[in-house]
């Protein structure tokens, strides 16, 4: 099994690149974000509690958000492995997803962060909430809130993930075909 967490801050990419690897390496896509926009969008509970969060460009509380990717990671049998966009975000997560993964035989295969500077980034940002319609990324102020966040609160991944000899850092500017071409290559070095 191929077990990937894409990571990074918004507007790195890795909703763009995981879809170009879910077809490549045959992987279930479990992206929070579209499954929490899409409980939005259906007005469920979860929805309109994780609005609440969203709109303020905050983290979903981690108990809210493993549970759905628990919920979700069950409903792939038939693929090659998973790849995580967004999730997870905090060091809870991540020893809740080091526990599905071993309750489920299995083990994480890396953790692939896209760096991009920061100026990038909110270019990246702005234009995507004038063309997608997503209202967390009209706007400069929740912008800048949802960058500071994950520094805060992600990025300690970053040495969690270092010590268990998971985490590569993949060059994330350039041309959408370079930076994929960059991913698969340091995926399949992983797997021979």
């Amino acid at each position: 099994m191929i077990n990937l967490i894409l990571f990074g801050p918004p507007g790195v990419g890795k909703g763009t690149q995981s879809q170009i690897l879910i077809e490549h390496f045959n992987l279930a896509y479990l992206a929070t974000g579209d499954i929490l926009r899409n409980s939005i969008a259906n007005q469920t509970p979860l929805g309109i509690e994780a609005q609440k969060f969203m709109d303020r460009g905050e983290l979903v509380p981690d108990k809210i958000v493993t549970g759905m990717i628990e919920r979700r990671m069950n409903m792939f049998s038939d693929k090659n492995g998973i790849i995580l966009d967004g999730f997870p975000r905090t060091i809870p997560q991540a020893n809740s997803l080091d526990t599905m993964l071993k309750s489920r035989n299995d083990k994480l295969t890396a953790v692939m962060a896209l760096v991009v500077p920061y100026d990038e980034l909110v270019v990246r940002l702005l234009n995507r909430g004038k063309t997608s319609g997503r209202p967390d990324d009209a706007k400069m102020e929740t912008i800048k809130n949802r960058i500071k966040i994950y520094h805060d609160k992600t990025e300690p991944l970053t040495r969690y993930y270092s010590e268990q000899d998971l985490f590569f850092a993949i060059n994330g500017v350039g041309k959408v075909e370079e930076i994929t071409h960059r991913l698969i290559e340091n995926i399949e070095s992983l797997l021979i």
